[in-house]
């Protein structure tokens, strides 16, 4: 399997313990209600962290974007601490101290019937807090197509909540698979780039780092770092609305995310690309900020 979240199999992973509603589990007794608002209908929201040298990285951006989207959907949560100490307990519990991918779930809870409305939620949201040994592929790079498939305002299906309800973005990645790509680059409805099915999209032109304004992609962790960096280091970056034309003459892109950092992209829509200067001092200056942050 290629694509921005492709790793090497791990043995390890086989028999982990994880938090389920504060208890540890196997994997093989991890289990959810039918009736969990997050089965039958998407409804909850989520945070990918990565462990990196004994440390969660950018764990309170993390957590502060948790938040957001819980306001966003009218979820309450439980306070802070509970997610810390969650953590904290799963990781020892598996004895990691580097090299793995934490998925921190939280969905509506057990309803009282399987439908849509809210209310029948039974007041008690399920919490599981999942460690996965995951190391990104060395040297990865990604081939983009663009997919029919659109993101969505924030009227609609709000791209900056971490929400588990992933259908279009799945969408997308099929119509990327069939047209043997690796991952979907997506465009807003207004039909400016907007950022691919899993990651945030940067490319460079002219010597200068672009992408998109922000209104029509993940609220990236990753992507903010990048563009702090970009405004630190003196490197030229602009955020805006795009045309799909303009990558034209693009000469580098990447991808951010939590897993891989940064990727960078060898194809959009067959025209092959490399991994430029640009890039690769961006990616330099990602792994230094990670290992300052450890």
């Amino acid at each position: 399997m290629a694509g921005s979240q492709d790793f090497a199999p791990d043995p390890r992973n086989a028999d982990l313990k994880i938090w389920l509603n504060g208890t540890l589990v196997s994997r093989a007794e991890a289990k959810v209600s039918v009736f969990d608002a997050g089965f039958v209908l998407g409804d909850g929201i989520w945070e990918g962290l990565r462990l990196h040298r004994g440390r969660l990285l950018f764990q309170e951006a993390h957590l502060d974007r948790l938040y957001r989207g819980a306001t966003s959907i009218a979820l309450d949560l439980p306070p802070r601490a509970y997610f810390l100490d969650a953590m904290v307990e799963v990781l020892a519990a598996n004895d990691m101290h580097d090299g793995a991918h934490l998925r921190l779930m939280v969905t509506r809870g057990e309803k009282r019937a399987a439908n849509q409305d809210p209310r029948n939620a039974l007041g008690v949201p399920t919490v599981v807090v999942l460690a996965e040994y995951k190391q990104p592929t060395p040297n990865m790079t990604l081939r983009l197509h663009t997919s029919t498939i659109r993101t969505t305002s924030a009227q609609m299906f709000d791209m900056r909540i971490n929400s588990h309800s992933r259908l279009p973005l799945i969408l997308a990645l099929n119509e990327a698979i069939a047209a043997g790509a690796d991952e979907a680059l997506m465009l807003d409805p207004q039909g400016n780039i907007a950022s691919c099915n899993a990651t945030n999209f940067f490319w460079v032109r002219d010597g200068e780092v672009r992408t998109s304004s922000g209104d029509y992609c993940f609220n990236g962790v990753t992507r903010a770092n990048v563009i702090a960096l970009c405004e630190a280091n003196g490197i030229p970056l602009r955020c805006g609305d795009f045309a799909p034309s303009n990558l034209k003459d693009a000469s580098e892109a990447f991808v951010t995310g939590t897993f891989g950092g940064l990727t960078p992209v060898s194809a959009i829509d067959g025209r092959a690309l490399s991994t430029g200067q640009v890039t690769s001092r961006l990616k330099a200056l990602y792994e230094a900020l990670k290992d300052a942050d450890a």
